[in-house]
């Protein structure tokens, strides 16, 4: 491995057009304007002490701009390989676990994150000499390196679930000088041998805080995390821990992470939940069903539904232009809402099982417009020692059981 990090070092370095440090200025300013201020000086030193490149695999996959992920591989595109390094933006790095694609069907399962989140995520965490930081989900390493660069590798613990990926991490972060704990195990445990940890930070979504992280953060210590719930992949909160072991935070609208592994729902509509018997209710509605998925209505919708999610299906039937699907995580409620292509906006509802799921995500469109159409700045989350999550609009009093 250290032979291919040598070799990879050499071709990078060939590219005179877009030396490294003017790659990584550039970078820093895309970063800049992203963030609306500039890089604080202690992640600037930081970046530049781990270049984005090194902790890059060899081949990488590239959105073709129709959500399908091609390979660039260094050696054979060793320019477009660079740029994809050093621009603001994420970079696949594995996808379908690392398994050959199923029918064809290519989708990304571990990936670099844009550095103008990873490192607004960093000032987030707020970081400060002599703590202890505990980060869930390795990935590429290269947000472990910055961390280690403030904090001292002694400080810092890193956990992988994926074999192949820590590996790679490992070799990156020790080709960099960088020897932090790095460990390949479920980070939805957290890992108690080095808790309590005064800061933690998750590279991947999660849909409920594990209660084995909450039980190692330290009286206020700080959680991080992207959030996904299954209407909506978007949001990060920030929790901080108190005395009694309760955390408390708000979101904000900047991230949308790959969930974490363990908490992934893997249902499809025919397969696992509509049944040929099912004989569902129909109504109409004048509801256009996009404002319900999209934008801070999407994020409202989804906090008060909690366990459903959605689907778009594309000409299910003679005479309907396009379907939308919702069903519960259980799968035991389903809905569908049906358009005919015309314009009139009138839209025939199907509802099955012991909830009305359009009828719910009416109600959630309705009260989010009642609150002034609140934006994800305006939610937090309150998690109680025994691991149960209560969401809530402006203050924690004004909160509700988060389904699921």
């Amino acid at each position: 491995m250290g032979n291919r990090q040598g070799r990879r070092q050499a071709q990078v370095t060939t590219i005179q057009h877009q030396p490294e440090q003017a790659a990584m200025r550039g970078l820093l300013q895309a970063v800049s304007d992203t963030l609306g201020h500039a890089v604080a000086p202690e992640w600037v030193e930081a970046a530049h002490a781990t270049p984005r490149h090194q902790f890059l695999p060899e081949r990488i996959w590239l959105n073709d701009g129709n959500d399908t992920y091609i390979p660039c591989d260094l050696q054979d595109n060793p320019s477009g390989w660079f740029a994809a390094a050093y621009a603001n933006a994420p970079v696949v790095t594995q996808v379908c676990d690392g398994r050959e694609p199923e029918d064809g069907e290519v989708w990304p399962s571990s990936s670099a994150s844009a550095p103008s989140i990873v490192l607004q995520m960093l000032e987030a965490l707020d970081v400060q000499d002599g703590m202890t930081a505990l980060e869930i989900g390795t990935g590429t390493g290269w947000n472990c390196a910055l961390l280690c660069h403030h904090l001292g590798d002694a400080n810092v613990v890193s956990i992988e679930v994926d074999p192949e990926v820590i590996a790679g991490a490992r070799t990156s972060l020790a080709n960099a000088g960088r020897h932090p704990e790095v460990v390949c195990a479920d980070g939805s445990r957290g890992w108690e041998l080095r808790a309590p940890y005064d800061r933690v930070l998750f590279t991947c979504s999660v849909r409920r805080l594990p209660l084995p992280v909450l039980q190692q953060t330290k009286p206020g210590g700080v959680i991080l995390t992207p959030w996904d719930n299954p209407w909506m992949t978007w949001g990060l909160l920030r929790l901080a821990v108190g005395e009694n072991g309760t955390a408390v935070g708000r979101f904000s609208p900047d991230s949308a992470f790959m969930t974490i592994r363990q908490q992934r729902t893997d249902l499809r509509i025919f397969r696992d939940v509509v049944s040929e018997d099912h004989v569902p209710d129909q109504s109409e509605t004048t509801l256009a069903r996009r404002c319900v998925v999209a934008g801070d209505a999407g994020f409202s919708v989804g906090m008060r539904l909690g366990d459903v999610w959605h689907a778009w299906q594309d000409s299910p039937i003679e005479g309907v232009h396009d379907r939308l699907w919702l069903a519960t995580t259980d799968g035991t409620s389903w809905a569908a809402v049906d358009h005919d292509g015309g314009e009139e906006d009138r839209f025939t509802v199907y509802q099955y099982g012991p909830r009305r799921l359009w009828d719910e995500a009416e109600a959630a469109y309705a009260w989010w417009v009642e609150n002034d159409r609140p934006g994800p700045a305006r939610f937090g989350m309150t998690v109680v020692p025994d691991g149960s999550h209560r969401a809530w609009l402006d203050r924690p009093a004004n909160d509700w059981q988060l389904r699921g």
